[in-house]
């Protein structure tokens, strides 16, 4: 028998508080107790293995007849939930698995409910690799190891998954949080950070308003149009479209009506000629008041904006920062070409991804990455921009080649973006997007906001209930860490009701997309108080228990 605190291997059964939970437990699995976590009830899962390579699959054992909710990348980028009862339903990439146990019965034989035992389980980093979950065609759980570079091949084993127990799934989950935050120290739970003032005003995003085609006159038409509505917007993100960005002359252009061409790559760390007074194309104004700052403090003078918000990626565009580019050269930006993960790969192909992957992006050395964000945002700064959204996080985990593979390449970017986000934003001014993958939700000490599923898509029917389940079972996991942002949608929509019903629960920023003009005032005036402030619950909107292994937008029935 190899005993946790509450949690042991015996008779070739992982017991949990005296459930079993999993069965044909294989011998070299490992438990080592945790050592003063937040929960007694809690260890950690390891494999006693002489294997060596960059990727490597573990069986533990099989999962059968207990309900199980699950949390997994469908994307690359995004997290969706799906519950099942048996190893098998259990997707790849897998991040987070929250199991219902009950004593001495499966589902099928019933039992008390109110006697149920909830075990976590949380797949970690550990070292250099990256650990999560998946089923196979035998029911048995499997932890894949994995570093994102072909020459980082050795790892311990011994602390790959957290396993917590105990009978409020919702304090097990907390609990066993900041039992991994106290293990890994690379990471804060949501409840130590700040919380940045934005989150508490209705706002405005310029995205699916404009696009990229979006221009400072845009910016201020669109904040006039709800000024005469009577719901001022107080916070605006300037979404992609501000910066000044290129292709190679060979590069491959991805075309969309409403995306922006992710063959581009970012050939300044100022604005472009649209965000500049009297600019005009290809001729750069130099002068900083004729930038960005000519926009800010007329829109937070006229329209009294308390926070302004710009878009960039975390390698600075879609294709990273064109290397070679005259006054840029000192970041060493070298082209390098992502390898994915084959889980990620095997889930949804992504355009975005395929198209950075045939025309390589350009990656600043990471031992300069703090200067290149720090120049980004003292500039930004000092235009009167508040804060930053930082997106296409997750394409750093394709890049760790030649790097120390992916945890150690993404750690030191969100290093140095934290660092210079409390630099220069104090009011922790970042809202984290494209982020779903632990390498940065285990690496985030500061970072306090994060998307929390895929897009609001406004011309597809059939994204809208998955949207808003997909935000509400992701935030199950992703609350621990930042509070989840629920994104944008339309106030003139059919599904506008829906939406916005779920903003007003939901704990998170309340803003929308609406083009100038378009607009349903009253909707937004249960949302938003007069003077543009909104009531927004303290906590992150959850499922409630007795949901929590029921998918509402795929059982058919609801």
């Amino acid at each position: 028998m190899t005993v946790g605190a509450g949690i042991s291997v015996a008779d070739g059964n992982l017991m949990v508080l005296g459930n079993k939970v999993l069965s044909h437990v294989h011998d070299k699995v490992l438990v080592t107790p945790a050592c003063g976590g937040a929960l007694l009830n809690g260890a950690f899962i390891g494999v006693q293995s002489h294997h060596k390579g960059s990727r490597t699959v573990f069986p533990i054992g099989k999962l059968q007849g207990l309900r199980f909710m699950c949390v997994f990348r469908f994307k690359m980028w995004w997290m969706t939930q799906r519950m099942g009862t048996c190893g098998q339903d259990i997707p790849i990439e897998t991040q987070f698995l929250l199991v219902e146990a009950h004593n001495g019965s499966d589902i099928e034989g019933g039992g008390d409910q109110g006697a149920a035992t909830y075990a976590v389980f949380l797949p970690l980093l550990e070292g250099d690799f990256r650990a999560v979950l998946q089923g196979n065609d035998q029911d048995e759980i499997e932890i894949c190891v994995e570093s994102g570079c072909p020459a980082v091949e050795e790892f311990d084993g011994t602390h790959l998954v957290y396993i917590g127990a105990g009978s409020d799934p919702f304090e097990v989950i907390t609990n066993s949080v900041k039992t991994v935050e106290k293990h890994l120290q690379t990471f804060a739970h949501r409840e130590r950070k700040k919380m940045p003032d934005m989150l508490n005003w209705f706002g405005w995003c310029t995205w699916d308003a404009f696009y990229t085609n979006v221009t400072s006159e845009n910016v201020k038409q669109g904040l006039q149009s709800f000024e005469k509505g009577g719901i001022p917007a107080k916070f605006v993100i300037i979404d992609d479209g501000w910066q000044s960005v290129g292709m190679d002359p060979n590069g491959v252009e991805w075309k969309s009506d409403s995306s922006a061409n992710f063959a581009n790559r970012l050939t300044n760390i100022k604005e472009n000629h649209k965000f500049q007074k009297d600019g005009k194309e290809g001729q750069r104004v130099e002068d900083p008041a004729l930038g960005l700052r000519h926009m800010t403090n007329e829109i937070k003078l006229e329209h009294n904006i308390k926070h302004v918000y710009v878009w960039h990626a975390i390698t600075g565009y879609w294709g990273g920062v064109k290397p070679g580019v005259p006054g840029m050269e000192h970041y060493e930006s070298k082209m390098a070409f992502p390898i994915s993960s084959p889980g990620v790969e095997s889930n949804q192909p992504d355009e975005a991804l395929t198209t950075i992957a045939i025309n390589g992006l350009g990656l600043v050395n990471p031992e300069k990455v703090f200067h290149f964000y720090d120049e980004l945002h003292s500039y930004l700064a000092s235009a009167g921009i508040d804060g930053v959204k930082v997106d296409v996080q997750n394409i750093l985990e394709t890049l760790g080649a030649g790097h120390g593979g992916r945890v150690k390449l993404a750690r030191k970017y969100h290093q140095a973006l934290e660092a210079s986000i409390a630099r220069n934003f104090p009011d922790n001014g970042i809202i984290c997007c494209m982020s779903h993958n632990t390498d940065g939700l285990y690496s985030a000490k500061r970072s306090a906001v994060i998307r929390a599923s895929d897009d609001f898509w406004p011309r597809d029917p059939a994204s809208h209930t998955i949207h808003i389940a997909s935000v509400a079972y992701n935030t199950i996991f992703l609350g621990e860490f930042m509070q989840p942002d629920w994104d944008m949608f339309h106030s003139l929509h059919p599904m506008a009701e829906y939406h916005g019903a779920a903003r007003a629960v939901g704990g998170c920023p309340i803003y929308v997309s609406d083009k100038p003009g378009h607009h349903d005032f009253d909707l937004l005036k249960k949302l938003a108080l007069p003077d543009g402030s909104i009531l927004r619950a303290k906590l992150p909107g959850r499922p409630t228990k007795d949901c929590l292994f029921t998918d509402p937008a795929r059982d058919g029935k609801r």
